[in-house]
Order: structure tokens, then C-alpha cells, then sequence
């Protein structure tokens, strides 16, 4: 069989195409006799490869998007990870995240798994991963999905595309949405509130505390159920710190986010999610 040659145009038409490198799609070319499709599919096996060979690195870098749907009753934030800054402050790498964030709302995606699966464009966002691995050489992956759905959902995305947050709310509420999810990008709080806290997180901080006091030399020869009862009040300050409605607001620390949303038309949170990168 005689081989075609390849042109400069035929080549750079395959890298607008997939984003490859010239002389990956130089080669993809040359072994499939010039066939754009099985070039495609060349290079998409290339990248399998690539991320296998990849598969210890650590992807820490990357872009977490927030968004919601037009209507403001769903909202997702996904993370789409890589290993240098270099990699994750590239306007392309962001537009890519943008477009996988675009893919979720748009086809009303639940779970990550769901999200590698459906189309986004020719391609599932799968394939899309791998292309990206393969153009760019790092270690590419969605490693993060959530999804709220809510009466109004705000969305915030902080510091350069390094935390995303959503926000459910019991009615519209944009300016508090917006305050409320800047509040939690900054304090990464672990619950709504006191009773929203999971059982093993109050039983682990309970723990910590009962340990210190037992160290403390003031306490000792104190019983246990006394130290208990200590302990339970002193859960009261861990509430005030890392539960939502209990802290202290970040505009006006006069008063807490409850007394905000109180404030703001009795505006209650229905869910919160907050994703960070690494």
C-alpha cells in the first residue's frame, strides 16, 4: 500500500481538531494513511498510554466552576484537575473546564459519573479528557462533581477558580446567596447548623476536647462523667465556629449569618456545597 504524504495544512487541521501537539498529529497522520477519524482515534489511544505512564502523578492544580441553571433552581460545581499552575491558569484549560461545567448543566447531570458519560459536542466528556491529556502532556481528570437543586441556587467561584461553592436557598435571594457562598469560600464551615452536624464529627471534636482537659492538670482526679458534662458545653463554642447560621458574618461581625439571613427577608439554607482544589 503506498503512503500519502502529509501536508502541513492536513496537520495543523488535525491539532485544531483535537488540540494535539504538531508532531503527535504528524505521526497519528502517518500511521493512519491520512485518515482524519482513525488519526482521532490514534491519538485517543496515544493519550490512554500516556495517562496510564501518568497514573502516579498528583493532579493538585486545576479550575473548580460553578453554575446554575438559567432559572436558578439547580446548580452544580465540578473540578477539572492537573498537576502545574502553569497548566490551570491557561485561559484554553479554563474555557475547557467552562465547557465540561456548560456540558453538566445543559444535560442535567447528577453524578460524575454520569458527567464522563454524556456528550459534549462529538465527543463525551471522557474522550474530551483524553484528548486534553494528550495535547497537553499532564495528568487531566474531572476529579470533583456536586449538584444542588433548591427552591433558588447561588453560585460563587473564588480566587481564581480555586474554590466554587453553592448555595440552596428556601426562595430568591441572590445578593444573600451570593454573601452567604462568599462566607463559606472564606470559612469552610462543616454543617447548616448545630443540628446538621454529623454525629462522628461531634463525636471526634467531643473526643479531642475531653483528651485535653485530661491533660490539663486542673482537671485532674475529675470523673469522667463530669468531664462529659464540660465537654458538652464546650461544644457550644466548636458550634459558633464551624456551623453556617452560628458564625459570625464576614460583612458585618456584629452579627451572624442566621441574623443576616433573618434580616434579609427570612431566608433559610436548605444545602450547601463547597469544593476546593486539592
Amino acid at each position: 500500500m503506498s503512503t500519502i504524504a502529509i501536508s502541513a495544512q492536513d496537520i495543523n487541521k488535525l491539532r485544531q481538531m483535537t488540540g494535539a501537539g504538531m508532531m503527535d498529529c504528524r505521526k497519528a497522520l502517518t500511521e493512519t494513511n491520512g485518515d482524519f477519524e482513525a488519526a482521532i482515534d490514534w491519538l485517543r489511544k496515544q493519550g490512554q498510554k500516556v495517562a496510564a505512564k501518568r497514573s502516579d502523578r498528583e493532579a493538585k492544580e486545576g479550575v473548580v466552576i460553578a453554575k446554575t441553571t438559567n432559572d436558578h433552581k439547580s446548580g452544580i460545581v465540578v473540578c477539572v484537575s492537573c498537576e502545574t499552575d502553569f497548566v490551570s491558569k491557561n485561559k484554553d484549560f479554563v474555557a475547557f473546564g467552562q465547557s465540561i461545567a456548560d456540558a453538566a448543566i445543559a444535560s442535567s447531570v447528577k453524578s460524575l459519573e454520569e458527567l464522563m458519560s454524556i456528550k459534549a459536542g462529538n465527543s463525551t466528556v471522557a474522550e474530551l479528557v483524553n484528548d486534553k491529556l494528550a495535547s497537553i502532556g499532564e495528568k487531566i481528570g474531572v476529579t470533583k462533581f456536586e449538584r444542588i437543586d433548591a427552591e433558588y441556587v447561588a453560585s460563587y467561584i473564588h480566587g481564581a477558580y480555586r474554590i466554587g461553592v453553592l448555595v440552596g436557598l428556601n426562595k430568591e435571594a441572590a445578593e444573600a446567596g451570593k454573601d452567604v457562598a462568599m462566607q463559606i469560600a472564606a470559612l469552610n464551615p462543616v454543617a447548616i447548623d448545630a443540628a446538621s452536624v454529623p454525629a462522628e464529627v461531634i463525636v471526634r471534636e467531643k473526643g479531642i476536647i475531653m483528651e485535653l482537659m485530661k491533660q490539663d492538670p486542673k482537671m485532674a482526679g475529675k470523673p469522667d462523667e463530669m468531664l462529659a458534662k464540660i465537654a458538652d458545653g464546650k461544644m457550644g463554642a466548636f458550634f459558633k465556629e464551624q456551623t453556617l447560621t452560628a458564625q459570625a458574618f464576614v460583612k458585618d461581625a456584629g452579627k451572624s449569618v442566621g441574623d443576616y439571613l433573618k434580616d434579609s427577608g427570612d431566608v433559610k439554607i436548605t444545602a450547601f456545597k463547597r469544593v476546593a482544589l486539592g
